[in-house]
């Protein structure tokens, strides 16, 4: 595979950043190269999502996942290749990811020595957390062959050159809830005559803060955020509603059950001590589940990981708050998943770290994923993480005989 091609190929993604469910673009360029590769290929799959399919004789079946949508963020990351679209970057660097799979889909397509199949998965809508679930909607498991193994990778502030990869629960579980606490409104100069939404609403803020604190035992995790707080057009008006968008995360099923229900019981019962007009209404928006490494899978793939960074370089950060849907492609086909993080930093800040914790510190220093100013460096973080996905790919293949 040409480095060139590829580094050109990913600098023309990251100028043409396209959001969630409208990757239009980008998904001709990879339905083009997977051609190019003589791969079949289906194409608006959950919307906009591709796949391609590589068939090599009898052997396993593996899915390779790449993500593909842009964030509503306005880069200020000054780079030549910056977006070109008002409002929208690559801040996550899925443009990393669809390189990333487009140079292993070519590699592997030249390679003699395995057999079996290998389907690339070039995901809408990961930032809504509803892509992958699009696409299984849409037949993605029963138009292509099912895997035995889902692999992928999400670029990271760690240096270039290594891999972080847990066993077991890596990211958490992501529920994003939209909550109208509905008041009665009037003029600010007679709030006697109103019930006032915002007043109810900064009590729940404060009091949604207890959940964590107060019904989470230390021993478990949970983070709950009030990420917006939305009520009211002018000084002197009470509104009739107030909104609060919230997030949580979680690892255990049982934790957020809990969650969700203390959420529930403070909303209403905040609500109802106000005397509001009628409870609030709570709506889970966007979801997530957690992200959890098969064991036996991730043994198996470690050694081939291990192989392109070196033994020192593949790290175990542990359980992180990080979201992800690609969980959904293995739950859906009954297959074990291995994902896994690679660095695209510049090492010089990680230098004099010597153990995870302060390899974390100073991932911690740098503009991170979702932040104006993050961007992988291009070298060599798309030549890692093309033979990265490759090696593990191979490693769940067949020798040809």
């Amino acid at each position: 595979m040409d480095p060139a091609k590829l580094r050109a190929v990913y600098k023309d993604l990251h100028r043409h950043p396209e959001l969630s469910f409208h990757e239009h673009r980008t998904a001709g360029i990879a339905a083009a190269w997977l051609r190019e590769n003589a791969y079949e290929v289906i194409e608006g799959l959950g919307g906009t999502g591709v796949a391609g399919v590589l068939r090599r004789g009898s052997g396993p079946t593996v899915w390779l996942r790449a993500d593909m949508d842009a964030l509503p963020v306005t880069e200020e990351t000054g780079l030549p290749y910056a977006s070109t679209v008002d409002g929208v970057s690559h801040a996550c660097g899925h443009d990393m990811h669809v390189t990333w799979l487009m140079g292993a889909t070519a590699e592997l397509a030249a390679a003699q020595d395995r057999q079996g199949t290998v389907v690339a998965v070039f995901q809408p809508a990961e930032e809504l957390a509803r892509g992958a679930q699009a696409m299984i909607d849409d037949g993605l498991a029963d138009r292509v062959p099912r895997p035995e193994i889902v692999l992928g990778q999400h670029v990271a502030p760690l240096p270039a050159g290594s891999i972080g990869l847990t066993p077991g629960p890596m990211w958490a579980a992501s529920d994003s809830l939209r909550v109208t606490i509905h008041g009665q409104g009037g003029h600010g100069s007679r709030p006697e005559t109103t019930i006032d939404p915002v007043v109810i609403a900064a009590a729940t803020v404060l009091r949604l803060q207890t959940i964590v604190a107060r019904e989470i035992a230390t021993t478990e995790t949970a983070v709950l955020t009030v990420g917006a707080v939305q009520a009211g057009t002018k000084h002197n008006i009470i509104p009739d509603s107030a909104t609060l968008l919230l997030n949580i995360r979680t690892y255990d099923l049982g934790v957020r059950t809990r969650v969700l229900a203390a959420i529930t019981r403070i909303v209403a019962a905040e609500a109802a001590a106000a005397g509001a007009p009628r409870e609030p209404t709570i709506v889970i928006e966007e979801s997530a589940p957690t992200l959890t490494n098969d064991v036996p899978a991730t043994d198996r793939t470690r050694p081939a990981l291990e192989s392109v960074v070196g033994a020192a370089r593949v790290l175990n950060p542990g359980p992180l708050p990080s979201s992800e849907d690609v969980g959904i492609l293995a739950s859906a086909t009954g297959a074990p998943i291995t994902y896994w993080l690679l660095g695209g930093a510049d090492p010089a800040p990680f230098a004099a770290a010597t153990t995870i914790p302060e390899f974390l510190e100073a991932a911690g220093k740098i503009p991170s994923n979702h932040s104006p100013h993050y961007h992988p460096i291009p070298d060599p973080t798309i030549e890692v993480g093309v033979a990265a996905l490759t090696a593990a790919a191979r490693e769940w293949l067949d020798p040809s005989t």
